[in-house]
């Protein structure tokens, strides 16, 4: 499988809308509850600061996607901050490295200095490992900082990146 990293258009936005429909609906990364609409899908994406999404150049197919944007405002509106999501089919193939590698140069092309996450779930290990490998640092452990789609919470690890 060959995978080009590049910035959406609008017809990648059903494919974006789906992939991203299941993290969500599988309860245990992202901390949205709602599902996006044609409608909501394509304004909550038009509004990030950059999306990039894997694209299999042998299909055409979108096998994951990141959204980039800023993490505060003001005086911290150098940190940003970004979420991944990849195709369930497509997992394992090194799809995330790409898009966290990707994002990381991005993020510089904007001007921002720190990629921030809030939010990693303690026992997403696999994006926990990729992260460190890369060279983020964990800030801490908010302790029950997410709640689970089956309702109990779990330990929240924040990490950081100078750009």
């Amino acid at each position: 499988m060959s995978i080009k990293i590049r910035k959406y258009n609008k017809d990648d936005l059903e494919e974006m809308i789906k992939i991203w429909n299941a993290v969500v609906d599988d309860g245990i990364a992202f901390p949205q509850e709602d599902f996006l609409t044609d409608t909501t899908g394509a304004l909550f994406f038009e509004s990030q600061t950059y999306c990039g999404v894997a694209e299999n150049t042998e299909n055409g197919k979108i096998c994951g996607l990141y959204i980039l944007h800023p993490n505060n405002v003001g005086r911290c509106g150098h940190i940003c901050n970004a979420s991944y999501a990849v195709d369930k089919e497509s997992r394992g193939l090194h799809i995330g490295e790409k898009l966290v590698n990707d994002c990381l140069l991005q993020g510089k092309n904007y001007d921002f200095r720190v990629l921030q996450f809030n939010a990693v779930v303690e026992s997403n290990t696999h994006a926990r490992h990729l992260y460190e490998r890369l060279g983020f640092v964990q800030l801490g452990v908010i302790p029950n900082g997410f709640r689970m789609k089956d309702g109990h919470y779990e330990n929240i690890c924040p990490y950081y990146y100078e750009l």
